[in-house]
């Protein structure tokens, strides 16, 4: 939604898909003409393809694989039209560091089943593009936060907590600055190309919350030890995971300057002061 405010106001014509009608009927009423599409079958309106030129991925891949691509990488290809598709994929792909930095060179480690289908899927959409003639870019997208979703909305509902674990950091990304990136890639397309999209400042959550929490001028959750945190299986698969994410490429290769190149600038924008 991000990127497609902007495309609109620069008079692009926006089509998407979404998983349910409610969804589809607020789209609608922005302009969006969506299909229905809930990854177990093809959308339902597979004619929002035509004409298109450019196609964004945004959908995790399940156990049996990318959606999208199972259901719908040859009606892609077969458009004739599209010639720039981007895939959102995470910096997961990379696995566990012990606080080391990683690039876009670096090798895949997938930690956990769930990111090595985002490395499966990534290969799956490159090898396609390669085939086609179609120029496929991957987005490798740190911990998303904005208006919204961030750690500020977890405090002011008093569900935030406050995670010790030392050494242990987060690479993050303002979803505006997801949106320029992708914007960019459009603007000069690399087929092939890989991307870390993440700001200039991995951090510790503990850190970040307790910086919001001065913002808001509110005493920050106490510590607890990460032995003590009681996590989800899923919460446990991000922390197990410690790495730090260069972001070179994107500003190198892409002319990219972020808006909010560390978690201060970007929660202060959060929060509108």
């Amino acid at each position: 939604m991000a990127l497609s405010r902007r495309l609109d106001t620069a008079g692009w014509e926006i089509r998407g898909t979404c998983r349910d009608s409610d969804r589809q009927r607020a789209l609608g009423a922005l302009g969006i003409r969506a299909a229905g599409f809930d990854g177990t079958a093809p959308m339902d309106s597979p004619e929002v393809l035509e004409g298109a030129t450019h196609v964004l991925l945004s959908i995790p891949p399940g156990e049996d694989g990318d959606p999208a691509f199972l259901h719908h990488a040859e009606t892609i290809a077969e458009t004739g039209s599209v010639e720039w598709v981007g895939y959102l994929s995470t910096t997961g792909v990379y696995g566990n560091r012990d606080g080391g930095w990683v690039d876009e060179t670096s090798d895949l480690r997938p930690g956990s089943p769930r990111s090595q289908r985002r490395v499966d899927a990534e290969r799956a959409w490159l090898d396609w593009g390669d085939r086609n003639g179609i120029a496929t870019q991957i987005f490798r997208l740190a911990g998303i936060y904005g208006p919204g979703r961030s750690v500020a909305d977890q405090i002011k509902a008093e569900t935030a907590r406050r995670i010790s674990k030392p050494g242990h950091v987060f690479s993050r990304i303002h979803v505006e600055d997801i949106a320029t990136v992708l914007a960019a890639s459009i603007a000069n397309p690399d087929p092939g190309g890989i991307y870390n999209v993440c700001d200039d400042e991995p951090a510790a959550p503990a850190d970040v919350t307790a910086y919001v929490c001065e913002l808001l001028s509110i005493a920050p959750p106490p510590l607890i030890p990460f032995e003590d945190a009681e996590l989800s299986p899923m919460g446990k698969t991000f922390w197990a995971d410690n790495r730090r994410v260069r972001n070179d490429r994107i500003k190198k290769d892409l002319g990219v300057e972020l808006a909010f190149p560390d978690y201060r600038v970007g929660m202060r924008a959060v929060l509108g002061i």
